[in-house]
């Protein structure tokens, strides 16, 4: 090979190599497909109740869709791929205005991040306040969509692309529906005494508050959640129910055996047909129920004190400290050694609160019960008696004090010894006395 021929070659090489590092830099890294046209497009509806009345505060529950479509594609154009689509809406604030007087919106615009195109819907709850003079009709709800979205560029060069986004707000208009409904409101309530374990009547009067004019109206109270007082008798039947008017029901209602001192909740409602002859439910309110502590009862009467030996009748007077009266009461003392009871149920009768029975037990003290000094027993007395509805209640356990006296020396038909011997020494001083007169007699004659 010649010099010249060696040059040659070595011209043509790096020719070649010139012209594949040309050619790559000409043809770009990767392709990358862009989306020329489309942005978001919104819609709105309500989802779930939309029908309301005058007076409610109401959770309106919105359901936004985008439902944007790209309307231009291109494929193999520029190097970079953007981050976002067009028909995404980014950084969107979600509002609901009210439109209307008669509908004040509590809640505030929220944010909800980006909305992708033709993506999975959002649901919103708005809560509002309806006025009561809000009339019957249709409202319209102005719903304000604020966001960002991209907006088509063409790269300018082969590793820049600028983003850029266009600012839009859209306003859809949402549907309610108010019409008049019937509103319970209690002006009244009163109750028999209420103590746990029994049963009494509740009286409520009751007003139409609403602009509604119920038919077919049955007015009920309901238990509230676990609420110690529980309806028995938990439904009245008091036909047409006109807006303004006034009704006075009653009701029977029982009270849990665990219940305290306190008020508890219960739930009032009415059932009606309105209008166009749909049979409707009101609104709920909850009123307090007094319920007072269970009924108890005080020993008023001391101890006695008992003879070993011998039989007394032991005299207990109760008194009534509960609310209500107690009828048909029946006393029952249980003895233990060394004094047994041989009519240990007493009938009472009706004891009205802050009022008083005296209960009298035959009690025999075993003679076995000597001893050095007195000693004081505890006895267990119960009351069962009758509510005003006839219901049988028994009291908690009612100690009842018992003194066996000092031991003695023994008693002769169940009298003591010692009273024995006063008693003769007296009869003896006695007789003595008696002959001391007559023998003075004889002797002045």
């Amino acid at each position: 090979m010649t010099l010249s021929s060696f040059f040659m070659g070595r011209r043509i090489s790096i020719a070649l190599i010139a012209l594949v590092l040309c050619t790559v830099a000409v043809l770009p890294a990767s392709a990358a497909t862009k989306y020329m046209g489309g942005s978001p497009e919104f819609s709105a509806t309500v989802s779930g109740v939309n029908d309301f009345s005058p007076g409610q505060e109401a959770t309106v529950q919105v359901l936004i869709m985008n439902s944007g479509l790209s309307s231009l594609k291109q494929l193999d154009h520029g190097t970079i791929d953007p981050e976002d689509l067009p028909t995404t809406a980014k950084q969107v604030i979600v509002g609901l205005a009210s439109g209307s007087s008669d509908i004040i919106i509590k809640t505030d615009p929220q944010m909800i991040g980006d909305i992708p195109g033709n993506g999975s819907p959002v649901t919103l709850k708005f809560t509002a306040k309806i006025s009561e003079s809000a009339t019957s009709g249709e409202y319209q709800l102005p719903l304000t969509i604020r966001y960002i979205y991209l907006r088509p560029i063409e790269q300018e060069t082969g590793d820049t692309f600028q983003f850029t986004y266009n600012k839009a707000e859209d306003t859809l208009p949402l549907e309610i529906r108010i019409h008049p409904k019937v509103r319970v409101e209690v002006l009244e309530e009163t109750s028999d005494p209420l103590t746990p374990g029994a049963e009494g009547y509740l009286t409520l009067k009751i007003k139409n508050s609403g602009p509604e004019n119920g038919r077919m109206v049955s007015a009920k109270i309901i238990r509230s959640g676990k609420s110690s007082v529980i309806p028995t008798d938990g439904s009245v039947f008091i036909g047409d129910f006109i807006s303004g008017g006034v009704a006075e029901c009653r009701y029977k209602v029982s009270i849990a055996k665990d219940a305290l001192n306190k008020t508890y909740p219960l739930d009032v409602a009415v059932t009606y047909t309105d209008r166009e002859g749909v049979q409707v439910t009101s609104q709920p309110v909850t009123i307090g129920i007094p319920v007072y502590g269970k009924t108890t009862f005080t020993v008023l009467s001391s101890s006695p004190a008992l003879v070993p030996g011998s039989t007394t009748t032991l005299e207990v007077q109760y008194r009534n400290d509960g609310v209500a009266t107690v009828y048909n009461a029946q006393a029952r003392l249980t003895g233990h050694a060394p004094v047994e009871t041989s009519e240990n149920t007493v009938f009472l009768g009706n004891i009205r609160p802050g009022e008083s029975a005296t209960a009298r037990y035959e009690l025999k003290t075993d003679s076995t019960a000597n001893g050095s000094s007195a000693k004081e027993f505890t006895f267990d007395s119960k009351i069962r008696f009758r509510d005003v509805l006839g219901n049988s209640i028994e009291s908690d356990t009612i100690p009842v004090g018992v003194r066996v006296s000092q031991a003695n020396q023994g008693t002769f038909w169940g009298i003591p010894m010692t009273l024995l011997f006063f008693i003769g020494i007296i009869a003896i001083i006695g007789a003595g006395a008696v002959l001391w007169y007559y023998h003075r007699a004889v002797k002045m004659r």
